[in-house]
């Protein structure tokens, strides 16, 4: 036989297409033609099967030999066709069974001396190989876990292309010592992580969670902390240097509830992609947080590159959190790329060489100074800015970008008293977390029957007509959307704030001091607050509301 056919998947983004790999062997001088719209690492291929053959002990077919992907208009690219390709050429040089390989669906980088090696992606390609209807499924080893992960298909994984021959043709598999685990990160993304962290912090890692009772102070903040993580609302933090910004940032994702099974195969599959997956870790199920430098480019932030695009940070932290501290020192540009996945929850890459939706429901943080200096406004002064300097600094955060912030909450310096006094009111993780789940089931159980999982995501219209608040209860907020001090989407946004401050004071409705909760922490304007209320001295209940008295 001079014909075989075997099946391999191509990545787009996160989604998968499932490529046939045909070989077909004719007469004529010995030559090796590899069709399809292959890349260039995939052209390089041929010298790799042809190396990897003949190392297993198999001789490689003097023939004319050519390799066609199909189909032919969908750019394929990476060393993840090698095994598919080497089990083709095989079977049709007859040194394979060709029906052995031909329902088959076959995922694997070869190296030159036969060994099998794991690809980025071997998650989405699977998922997308058992929607396609194929079930049994070839991969390397140290991927077969991760492939694992889809229901209703059969995983082998295999070391050496040696080992695969073996199997197919029904006879003993060699005897061959496992390969190390790599743990190295993608060196394309390593400045998405953490100073001082490795590559398994990225994604759920076993460290330990840092714990929000480390947070001196800080009432007001703490509470927006546990209303963004309830509704999965974006928040802003502005203060002085060491007033607590990124400490109450980083235990952020703590609060968040565990992702479910669809959320963490969502996760698991950028993170596959992008070659981020924690080694020995196959599912992330903890909400991952990705707090890339100020230096980093928009096609880091956003996703991109030559030829066919990556995921960015934006991809990276998917059901978690991207922090961005110094927000102000970010390009222009790449702060005002995050506007359209805000509001879509997916950002959407065209390149020339092709498209690609990747998703990007992350809860945005956002960190900043005051001023340059950062003491502008602060307990003794000093602060040497200009006021033309400070409002440069300022507006670097452009007015779309913060209309679609929910909680922008004003980070004073902590007192003497808070960092040296012993507060023991000061709630744990742990506790605020249990509220926080709490909170997303009321939330959940009322959008059961909808496409959304939190408030953060529920479109202003539905809010508005389907979900009424109390009677009255907008009162404040359309004076301020009359007098021009609120936006449309700025309504839209209080209102979800509005929901989850009920849903976190176990009410079935919100009412008029929800609305004034969640307009005093997007405005800062305490409306009508009794004196005992304006500064709190200990944690806020969850039932007691921040805006004002009716």
């Amino acid at each position: 036989m001079a014909f075989a056919r075997t099946c391999s998947v191509a990545l787009v983004g996160v989604d998968g297409v499932v490529v046939e790999v045909q070989a077909d062997l004719e007469p004529g001088v010995a030559a090796f033609a590899l069709v399809g719209l292959p890349d260039k690492a995939l052209s390089e291929a041929r010298d790799r099967v042809r190396a990897a053959v003949v190392n297993s002990g198999e001789s490689w077919p003097q023939r004319k030999l050519t390799v066609g992907l199909s189909p032919a208009s969908v750019p394929k690219g990476g060393s993840g066709f090698d095994l598919a390709v080497a089990c083709a050429v095989l079977a049709a040089a007859e040194r394979l069974p060709p029906d052995a390989i031909a329902e088959l669906l076959i995922i694997g980088e070869l190296g030159l001396d036969g060994k099998v090696r794991p690809v980025r992606g071997v998650l989405p390609a699977v998922l997308a190989a058992a929607d396609a209807g194929y079930r049994q499924i070839v991969v390397a080893e140290q991927a077969a876990a991760e492939a694992s992960l889809v229901p209703g298909v059969s995983v082998l994984g295999v070391r050496s292309l040696r080992q695969l021959i073996a199997l197919l043709s029904g006879t003993a598999p060699p005897d061959e010592a496992p390969e190390p685990v790599a743990g190295q990160p993608d060196p394309m993304l390593a400045g998405l992580l953490l100073p001082g962290m490795g590559i398994r912090d990225l994604g759920g890692s076993p460290r330990p969670v840092p714990d929000l009772a480390d947070v001196a102070g800080q009432y007001e903040a703490r509470r927006a902390l546990e209303i963004a993580a309830a509704g999965a609302h974006h928040l802003y933090l502005k203060g002085p240097p060491g007033a607590g910004k990124t400490m109450l940032a980083e235990r952020l994702p703590g609060l968040m509830p565990p992702l479910t099974q669809s959320e963490a195969l969502e996760v698991t599959a950028v993170h596959s992609v992008a070659g981020l997956l924690p080694p020995g870790r196959p599912l992330i199920d903890t909400p991952p947080y990705c707090a890339p430098h100020h230096s980093a480019t928009m096609p880091a932030i956003v996703g991109g590159g030559s030829g066919l695009p990556r995921p960015g940070a934006v991809s990276l932290a998917h059901r978690g959190v991207l922090f961005l501290d110094e927000a102000p020192e970010f390009s222009v540009r790449a702060l005002d790329a995050l506007r359209q996945p805000l509001e879509s929850g997916e950002v959407m890459i065209a390149r020339s060489a092709g498209s690609m939706r990747l998703p990007a429901r992350f809860l945005l943080c956002l960190a900043a100074n005051p001023c340059p200096c950062g003491r502008h406004s602060m307990r003794g002064g000093g602060c040497e800015c200009t006021p033309a300097m400070v409002n440069r600094y300022q507006a670097r955060l452009s007015g779309p970008l913060l209309d679609r912030v929910d909680l922008q909450v004003q980070v004073a310096s902590v007192t003497r008293v808070e960092l040296l006094g012993e507060d023991r009111s000061a709630e744990s993780t742990r506790s605020v977390a249990a509220r926080v789940l709490d909170a997303r089931s009321r939330a959940a159980a009322r959008l059961s029957e909808t496409p959304w999982r939190t408030n953060g995501e529920v479109p202003g219209h539905e809010l508005r007509t389907r979900w009424r608040v109390a009677p009255g209860a907008l009162a404040d907020a359309e004076q301020d959307l009359e007098r021009g001090l609120l936006t449309a989407r700025g309504l839209d946004r209080v209102l979800r704030v509005a929901w989850t401050v009920a849903d976190l004071a176990g009410r079935d409705q919100p009412g008029r001091l929800d609305v004034r909760t969640a307009l005093m922490l997007r405005t800062g304007v305490q409306r009508g607050l009794p004196h005992q209320d304006r500064a709190p001295t200990g944690p806020v209940d969850p039932g007691t509301d921040l805006g004002g008295e009716l």
